[in-house]
């Protein structure tokens, strides 16, 4: 089995999956509501090759005056 590594990008309300190979070829993209249990449930067949999975988020608050 080749391994694999895993990125989500974190947002408000969805997250992208991206899953990719040795070689840097996308196995696995979606967007995706952020669900736990959805989004272990989508990545259960790459579980066993999967080497790390790494999340991207970062929080921004707008505020408006006047």
């Amino acid at each position: 089995m080749k391994p694999l590594y895993g990125g989500i990008d974190l947002h408000a309300n969805n997250s992208v999956i991206v899953v990719l190979d040795e070689e840097d070829q996308i196995v696995y993209r979606k967007r995706l509501p952020n669900d736990l249990e959805h989004i272990l449930l989508q990545l259960a067949p790459y579980r066993a090759q999967l080497q790390g999975l790494v999340v991207e988020s970062t929080f921004n608050q707008y505020s408006s005056s006047g």
